[in-house]
């Protein structure tokens, strides 16, 4: 069974950076397709990025292009989000995810069979 485990979140000033980490444990980093995704107080849960073997670029919802930067770090197992010139409307839980890797990458919750417990990340002045 795959574990995943978030870290990196926290308070941080508009303009400001964080870094969210993903901790693959059970499993091989690359024997899985990785998403990042994040959840706002009464809103759905959204694809922000997603990373995969067998596609050659990753993918960022629209808003988060230009500031996100998704990464597999294959030596510690794990997958970064290097989140920088964070806006307020970035403000949520941010999850990662993981489905076995079949050379696709997906952008919705539903193809994802693992998740982590969440990290909260906050943008405010």
């Amino acid at each position: 069974q795959v574990q995943l485990v978030e870290s990196g979140g926290g308070l941080v000033q508009p303009g400001g950076s964080l870094r969210l980490s993903c901790a693959i444990r059970g499993g091989n980093v690359d024997d899985y397709v990785i998403g990042w995704f994040r959840q706002a107080p009464g809103a759905e849960r959204e694809g922000v990025s997603g990373i995969s073997r067998g596609v050659v670029n990753p993918f960022y919802r629209q808003s988060v292009k230009g500031r996100f930067t998704i990464a597999k770090d294959k030596g510690a197992n794990i997958v970064t989000l290097q989140m920088n010139s964070l806006l307020p409307e970035d403000t949520a839980v941010y999850f990662c995810a993981a489905a076995p890797e079949r050379g696709m990458l997906y952008r919705h919750a539903a193809a994802y069979h693992f998740w982590g417990q969440g990290t909260q990340v906050s943008v405010s002045s």
